[in-house]
């Protein structure tokens, strides 16, 4: 069968590339060899999400008496939670079927590999095989975990975030290996059902080390004070799975002093490994860099007509990122003419307790790179709205340009954070300046207000500070 564009994957990159393949008038199938949407549907972003909600409502019972209501006798129930997560992301993963249906897209079933003269063979779960012809092709394969040297994924002592969001006991205590995004995760959900947890993280930042430090700074010591053990600078040097849990035998790199931690499970969070192997790269000469696939700024590779976005792509492994460079690659193959990505405006969020969310420059950066800052920040503690939520830990931080005012980042740490930060994004894709923000009106009581007071407090005209 011959198609317009075959899209092998689909994940967030993918499907919403076939999408608008389709809507562009392009005879379009996708190749996918487990289910609909990908890890982000259904292991990823949104199960997590789920489970995360499921923990925060739990905390909320707990603290109910705060907001003058008592209940009595409430209980996690690990089962019903992972139950729930699973439930959620099923549903997702039928919204997107459906809309491969609604598009008239063909779905194909199988392990896609790419073969010469534009054709992708098929391997269906039986084994047989089939080949199938297009013009143009996008590789969105995805990732998975990043199995270290030293701390081998065995699926049921030592695992990753997949088998972490469906394990059939909650456990007693765990140890969580790295501290970016799905680390600082996982690590909340547990520690708020009342599994005792421990955090180690090799850079010496400590908690979401890509972030602010003083982002860093402020979830470390939430954390720390809730109960969870976070040990920065420091890396594992083996775990012992012989017995019945875990010996995970942990080494200062400070001052070299070793501990040996005993858990029931360790949980590997330490990044994501691109889907690439046996799936055509080499026979065809498709060139990689550091286990990526080298694209241009349309995601055009190497070999004419073939193009790869998402984590398997140069850029960051984030699901939003992954959609707009299937739709920018798309656009371009159509023969629009769309604007290449601005990766200095892609926003990061981290949906623990308290949210983090940031865009653009750090503090530290910004002066690595040159520029003369004015920084502002602004507390939820002197936020209305978060004290009449009951969510007063937290705050918002903005850097600008000193000379021309140019909007250069924003670090935010808080409730409803992941919320407030797409302001951010469009005013600084609309090149909004420092004294703009603070002119522009925000409506009271309201947690956004914390924007528009950081921007005043980094020109000396806050307010309520």
């Amino acid at each position: 069968m011959n198609y317009d564009l075959i899209v092998i994957g689909s994940g967030p990159g993918g499907y919403v590339a076939a999408i608008r393949a389709s809507q562009l008038g392009l005879k379009t199938a996708v190749i996918e060899r487990e289910s609909l949407g990908g890890i982000c549907l259904n292991w990823g972003c949104i199960p997590t999400k789920a489970l995360l909600k499921s923990a925060q409502v739990f905390e909320y019972i707990q603290h109910s008496k705060d907001y003058g209501i008592t209940v009595t006798d409430a209980k996690a129930d690990f089962g019903a939670m992972i139950q729930r997560s699973r439930g959620v992301a099923d549903g997702m993963s039928k919204g997107v079927n459906f809309l491969m249906k609604k598009n008239k897209i063909d779905v194909i079933m199988g392990t896609a590999k790419l073969t010469q003269g534009k054709k992708v063979e098929v391997k269906d779960a039986n084994g047989a095989k089939k080949e199938y012809e297009a013009k143009h092709t996008i590789i969105a394969t995805g990732g998975r975990a990043k199995e270290l040297p030293n701390l081998k994924i065995d699926g049921q002592k030592i695992i990753e975030y997949r088998k972490a969001m469906s394990l059939e006991k909650q456990p007693q205590s765990m140890v969580v290996v790295g501290a970016g995004a799905i680390g600082v995760e996982f690590a909340y959900f547990y520690h708020s059902i009342g599994t005792q947890v421990t955090i180690v993280e090799f850079l010496e930042q400590g908690l979401v080390p890509r972030e602010d430090e003083e982002i860093s700074k402020e979830l470390a010591k939430i954390y720390t004070k809730s109960g969870i053990r976070v040990l920065a600078n420091t890396s594992v040097e083996s775990v012992d799975t012989s017995g019945t849990g875990c010996k995970v035998l942990v080494k200062s790199r400070k001052d070299g002093k070793t501990e040996e931690i005993n858990c029931d499970i360790v949980l590997s969070a330490a990044g994501v490994t691109a889907n690439l192997e046996n799936i055509g790269l080499e026979e065809l000469g498709i060139k990689t860099d550091r286990g990526l696939i080298t694209v241009d700024e349309f995601y055009r590779t190497n070999v004419p007509n073939i193009y790869a976005i998402g984590d398997i792509a140069m850029g960051p492994a984030l699901a939003h990122v992954a959609s707009a460079e299937g739709i920018t690659c798309v656009e371009k193959i159509a023969g629009l003419n769309p604007e290449p990505i601005d990766y200095n405006n892609i926003p990061s969020c981290t949906y623990c307790s308290p949210e983090i969310a940031s865009v653009g420059h750090t503090e530290k950066s910004a002066k690595e790179a040159g520029y003369e800052v004015k920084v502002g920040k602004f507390p939820y503690s002197a936020s209305g709205k978060a004290s009449a939520a009951g969510a007063k830990v937290g705050f918002v931080k903005v850097i600008f340009d000193a000379k021309y005012g140019e909007f250069l980042g924003a670090h935010m740490i808080g409730a409803n954070v992941t919320e407030l930060i797409a302001e951010v994004i469009v005013a600084r894709k609309l090149e909004t300046t420092g004294h703009e923000m603070i002119k522009s009106i925000h409506p009271h009581p309201t947690m956004s207000e914390a924007i528009m007071e950081a921007a005043a407090a980094a020109y000396g005209e806050v307010i309520h500070l």
